[in-house]
């Protein structure tokens, strides 16, 4: 499988590595954006990759993370990308039930040792499934789904992802969306967040950005859901507003219809690029 990084070019050009920077990513996966810019720092250049999958580590902890395991130089970096969305590995190959298209274990962690989905969802109440769903989902028949997916969980548990698919399916009218996206696209994506805790940590980093990045250091946030983007659209603007950012991109960049047709999961990418002072 060919993985494919995105926005890689504009992420790139807006991060502006140079030889022997230090440089972290937050979001290695499978290591794309990494590599182009490991080839920019070159070989005394410095890159820290951050994987709460393979890893353990959280890049909401990178102030820990750089307070006890300093490079040389100092503590803080030149540059930083995120990437937050889900890779293709961990759609497609991870067995960990977060793709709706197969039948795996509902687990829907990054990190092994945090608690499944599937476990979860013995313990939501029904009116806390639906604000999950409606808040971070944004789905419009979230009451009817939560109500669905409780009834099920007070019967017979749902321990699979092909379950849970099913089971939001048949909560939704037949004509959901008009067959643009699948039934269980929004509500997977609410409990994958809310599992992960994907908002709280995203929070926790834009407000220690400059325990992490340097004066004059760059930082690159790719996001896929108005949740995320919202919430580093706000950070920024308000750390412009205290004079401490410089702001590279006054709307997010997008992916261009040719990288669409080649990638289509970049089709909601939006990078934010800015400059701390």
């Amino acid at each position: 499988m060919t993985h494919i990084p995105v926005l890689l070019k504009e992420t790139i050009e807006g991060l502006n590595p140079q030889p022997e920077e230090f440089f972290i990513d937050g979001t290695f996966g499978a290591g794309g954006h990494s590599q182009a810019i490991k080839e920019k720092i070159g070989a005394n250049g410095k890159l820290l990759a951050i994987d709460w999958e393979k890893t353990g580590e959280n890049f909401a902890d990178l102030p820990e993370i750089l307070e006890k395991n300093p490079p040389a130089g100092g503590t803080k970096a030149d540059g930083l990308i995120l990437d937050l969305g889900v890779s293709s590995e961990q759609l497609d190959i991870s067995g960990r039930g977060f793709s709706f298209l197969r039948d795996e274990p509902l687990l829907m962690t990054y990190n092994p040792k945090e608690e499944p989905v599937r476990q979860i969802l013995t313990e939501l109440t029904e009116v806390e499934l639906f604000k999950i769903i409606k808040e971070y989902g944004e789905e419009r028949y979230a009451r009817r789904i939560a109500k669905a997916i409780y009834e099920r969980e007070r019967g017979q548990p749902i321990l699979t992802s092909g379950e849970l698919a099913k089971v939001i399916a048949n909560a939704v009218p037949k004509n959901y969306e008009r067959g643009r996206i699948h039934p269980a696209t929004r509500t997977f994506q609410a409990l994958r967040i809310y599992a992960n805790r994907e908002l709280e940590n995203l929070e926790r980093l834009l407000q220690n950005l400059r325990q992490i990045i340097k004066p004059g250091g760059r930082v690159a946030i790719i996001s896929f859901h108005s949740l995320e983007d919202r919430l580093v659209k706000n950070y920024f603007r308000d750390y412009r507003k205290q004079g401490k950012m410089e702001i590279f991109t006054k709307k997010p960049i997008q992916a261009s219809k040719e990288e669409i047709q080649k990638n289509p999961r970049s089709r909601s990418a939006k990078l934010r690029v800015a400059k701390i002072l």
